[in-house]
């Protein structure tokens, strides 16, 4: 894949709420958004379930969620939370920060979470092409990591490694030990100082001009700009609603696919076979 600028631009958080899905759906089927993936514990996932059923070409995986960062707008855990209880608060949400996984959580509950998450999107009849990570809390710790590698395996779907991952959750990466053939690095994913600084388009427009070749991945988190969006961001502008509307604006426009056109850039997922060989499954 060395030859050609490949590109997925990926929609995290699909699930999450009305404003989230119809972002994300309309990027889908009309912008420029190649794949995305699904938090199955949120309240939106049943209809983003149900959107991907009916429009089987779409590239789907499922977003391991561990974390719900909202100040007023929690996750509850698949499983039974009396089984997970390092997970969970005593109400059974889960936590907010990604520290409190990475201190308390034990892996035998983890496993179980996880694994009823991917078995329940599966009892709903999906068929995802990856697994990922929300938050990347599953880039902690070295247990946490195996794991992932055990559920692409043990579910024949290839999952997104990446040491620039590990990076932005403020762990040091080489201090895991990982298979460095399924590390994908070309990663672009926004800050918050992009949002207030040049802004998200300008962030982007200099992304798609200067993509190296070979695969590439984009992570964004679009969402329509909504009262809904606005309270559940509420005291988070992090991924909150100005930048989900900012995403879903500018992977929704001709302005992006005209980017990606003059800059001969191939969007793909993760279906795509050289993708699957390249991420493992």
């Amino acid at each position: 894949m060395t030859s050609k600028k490949r590109l997925i631009i990926h929609a995290d958080d699909a699930g999450l709420a009305w404003s989230e899905n119809k972002a994300t759906q309309e990027g889908i089927l009309h912008g420029s958004i190649s794949s995305t993936s699904l938090m199955v514990p949120c309240p939106w996932f049943y209809e983003m379930a149900q959107f991907c059923l009916d429009y089987p070409d779409t590239d789907y995986g499922i977003h391991l969620t561990l974390t719900g960062e909202w100040k007023s707008f929690p996750f509850r855990c698949i499983s039974n939370p009396d089984k997970i209880p390092s997970l969970v608060d005593n109400h059974g949400f889960f936590f907010k920060k990604r520290t409190q996984i990475r201190d308390y959580a034990k892996l035998d509950e983890v496993r179980r979470e996880l694994k009823n998450q991917i078995d329940y999107a599966l009892f709903m009849g999906l068929n995802p092409s990856h697994l990922d990570s929300h938050m990347y809390t599953l880039g902690l710790r070295q247990d946490l990591l195996d794991l992932y590698i055990e559920l692409g395996k043990e579910y024949k779907l290839p999952i997104l490694l990446s040491k620039k991952l590990i990076a932005y959750t403020g762990e040091n990466p080489t201090k895991f030990k990982l298979p460095e053939e399924l590390c994908m690095e070309n990663i672009f994913m926004a800050s918050i100082n992009e949002l207030e600084n040049e802004g998200l388009y300008a962030y982007y427009n200099h992304i798609l001009e200067s993509l190296p070749e070979g695969l590439s991945i984009i992570l964004i988190h679009p969402a329509k700009s909504s009262s809904e969006m606005d309270q559940i961001t509420i005291d988070h502008p992090n991924f909150g609603a100005q930048w989900r509307s900012e995403d879903a604006n500018y992977f929704s426009s001709l302005a992006c696919k005209q980017k990606l056109k003059e800059n001969n850039i191939e969007l793909v997922n993760f279906k795509n076979p050289d993708v699957i060989n390249l991420l493992g499954a």
